[in-house]
């Protein structure tokens, strides 16, 4: 008998119980939101994209009647969180009737222009809009970003963010080729860095350059400097510079003057070429033309070789050197018969 009165003692305590805490639930559903509070979750640099009034339009909107019955926490919750500018959401009741929201808003890594459109980018590489009431300030990048390549850009943003090198001379990024380029504030150049890889050696690059040559110089001179090289700068100079003009005029002459060059060159080969042909003929003709002339003038008396021998006098100073060494060997040979046959004669004549 004790236990079964012990048993029954229990279960009307359930049920007066139970009996309670639905009365209290029923009249705690039919009571009114007294209050709806909004806490935005503080983030590393404050934005302002959706303040307390649109969190609480939206609240009014989904709960018209404001019983707190009739507040429906998860789909809530789902369209605070389908907010471009939202990055985590959390809805809850107190006891006290007040709705409380926790609102964690996205923070913009850069600022993207593609294809003629401009939407933000955050560090996780979610795109959304540029809101109409407020703008933040962060770096600018244009060109043909693609989507697999939001977080590596993010990640450049931070780094230039956190150094003062970098954070005072970088102002912008650019994609032109396939390419990335870092836009200055100083001067009119742009840093090519090529691709996103090794970005803190490439910086330490430039700022070596900067630290040991560019500031002796002006910063208008260069219209690029390329460090997507390992252990290289290449600096391209800017045609608009009057410095510059002068350089670049000179190398201009000097390419243009190759073609003439060139041409002279094939000329006086060509030249080479049909020259000694030349020479080699004219001799020949010399030698054929000079030997039939000589032999058939055999010396008949000695009026005739008294009158021939001025005439070869003549020829030879007028004849070029090669026959002047030809000449006196033809006259040796009629020399040796003309002593025998005038001795003979002589004496036969006195006797």
């Amino acid at each position: 008998m004790k236990n079964k009165y012990r048993i029954l003692k229990i279960a009307v305590t359930v049920i007066i119980l139970g009996f309670l805490l639905s009365f209290s639930l029923r009249r705690f559903n039919d009571k009114s939101m007294e209050k709806v509070s909004v806490n935005m979750v503080k983030t590393k640099s404050p934005v302002y994209f959706i303040d307390e009034k649109d969190i609480k339009e939206i609240v009014k909107k989904s709960n018209p009647t404001k019983r707190i019955g009739d507040i429906n926490i998860p789909e809530l919750e789902k369209k605070l969180n389908q907010l471009p500018a939202v990055d985590s959401a959390n809805v809850y009741l107190n006891l006290n009737g007040n709705l409380n929201l926790d609102i964690k808003q996205r923070v913009p890594a850069f600022r993207l222009n593609k294809n003629e459109k401009d939407f933000y980018v955050d560090e996780k590489g979610t795109e959304f809009p540029i809101s109409k009431n407020y703008s933040f300030p962060c770096m600018l990048v244009t060109g043909d970003v693609k989507k697999e390549e939001y977080r590596k850009v993010a990640e450049l943003v931070n780094k230039i963010d956190h150094d003062d090198f970098s954070k005072k001379y970088f102002i912008g990024i650019k994609k032109e080729n396939g390419s990335y380029n870092l836009l200055t504030s100083q001067g009119n150049y742009k840093v090519e860095i090529g691709d996103l890889d090794n970005i803190d050696l490439k910086v330490k690059g430039f700022k070596a350059f900067v630290e040991k040559f560019l500031i002796f110089q002006n910063p208008e001179k260069y219209s690029k400097v390329s460090v997507k090289y390992d252990n290289q700068i290449v600096t391209t100079l800017n045609p608009n510079f009057e410095e510059n003009d002068s350089i670049i005029s000179v190398g201009k002459k000097e390419l243009a003057k190759l073609p003439v060059i060139n041409q002279k060159k094939e000329e006086a080969e060509k030249k080479i070429n049909i020259t000694p042909l030349k020479k080699e003929d004219k001799p020949a003709v010399k030698k054929t033309e000079s030997k039939p002339k000589e032999k058939p003038k055999p010396a008949t008396s000695e009026k005739k070789k008294v009158a021939e021998k001025p005439k070869t006098s003549v020829k030879k100073q007028t004849a070029s050197p090669k026959k002047e060494t030809k000449k006196p060997t033809e006259t040796k040979k009629p020399t040796p018969p003309k002593k025998p046959e005038t001795k003979p004669k002589a004496k036969v004549k006195v006797e």
